[in-house]
Order: C-alpha cells, then structure tokens, then sequence
C-alpha cells in the first residue's frame, strides 16, 4: 500500500517547483515585452517583486524535495520544469514561433533525468 505522506511529499515539491518556476520565467522574461520602453532599472525592480514569490514556493519545494531525491536528481527535476514552463511561455505570452529545438531540449533532457534517477 501506497504511503500517503511518501507520495504526497513529492507531489508537493513538482507543484511547489512548478509554481515558482512560472514566477522565475515572468521574473526574468515579461520585462522584454512589457517593460522594453522602460529604463533597465525599473525592470530590475518590477523582477526583484516577482521573484520573491519565486523564491516563498522554491525555498520550500527544494526542503521538501530534498527528503526524498539528491541533490542532482532535485536539480534536473527543476530544469525539466523550467522547459515545460518556458515553452508555453514563449508561444503563448511572448508570440515566439514554436519550434523543432523545443523537442529536442526536452529529448536531452528526458536523457539527463534518465541518468540522475537510474540509481
């Protein structure tokens, strides 16, 4: 029988992770499109605001994901995020072109987790 707590806890940390990762991509990318006619400063503070709630779901997704993965294993974890994240993102939010690279990031990505959670 499955442990709640055991399989909730890394719930927890993917959607915690998941959150802040969509704070980080607005935090570091909105301002290109939003605030591009703006001085670089204001940019800088209008980021600073939207990392801190980066930061308030990232600090506890990583205490919470380091009781049940490694180090390495937390980190590629977040990078696949970050992609799943992005992608959207820039389709969507941004008005990129989707494109072909997009997939093959997430094929060497899919690698890399492979090799952090074989063991």
């Amino acid at each position: 029988m499955v442990n709640l707590s055991s399989f909730f806890g890394p719930l927890s940390f993917i959607g915690l992770l998941a959150l802040s990762n969509v704070f980080m991509t607005f935090a570091w990318y909105a301002h290109l499109k939003n605030l591009s006619s703006k001085p670089w400063w204001m940019a800088v503070f209008a980021s600073w605001a939207i990392a801190l709630f980066e930061y308030a779901f990232q600090v506890p997704a990583n205490r919470i994901g380091f009781q049940y993965f490694s180090l390495g294993q937390l980190k590629i974890t977040q990078e696949v995020i970050t992609l799943a994240v992005f992608v959207p993102f820039a389709i969507f939010y941004m008005d990129e072109p989707f494109k072909t690279d997009y997939i093959w990031a997430g094929l060497c990505l899919l690698g890399a987790v492979y090799f952090m959670f074989r063991s």
